[in-house]
């Protein structure tokens, strides 16, 4: 049987991948963007982004990737059933909409805060 060796550069490595598994990505994308599905089974679709995991790069989008949902009733009063709700895509499959001519469009950052069309060069706001 091995004996368990307490090594002084342990702690170290933990924090390294710590550090890497806490990494946020950064995307083109944020919560209330309207985005166009480029790739997958829901091309062509667009929808307003309701949620951003920047840990894995994925998007919630309104009305894309819906997948079904069984749900058993909790208590005696509800109900159980088959309930719809949209799965994450990743990002890089989107693309973002123009407000103006509502086509798809890459981003640039101007300012550290703006964004802004490549097709026109008029700025995107964010929707907070």
């Amino acid at each position: 049987m091995r004996i368990l060796t307490y090594r002084k550069n342990a702690k170290t490595r933990l924090h390294a991948r710590h550090a890497e598994n806490a990494k946020r990505m950064k995307l083109h994308v944020s919560k209330g963007d309207t985005v166009r599905v480029m790739r997958g089974d829901d091309k062509g679709k667009e929808g307003k982004v309701l949620r951003v995991f920047l840990k894995t790069g994925r998007v919630l989008v309104e009305g894309v990737n819906l997948v079904k949902m069984h749900r058993k009733a909790r208590t005696a009063e509800e109900q159980s059933g088959i309930r719809e709700a949209p799965a994450s895509v990743h990002a890089s499959n989107l693309m973002l909409l123009d407000p103006k001519s509502g086509a798809p469009t890459r981003t640039k950052a101007r300012r550290t805060k703006e964004r802004v069309s490549v097709k026109n060069g008029e700025p995107i706001p964010r929707v907070r």
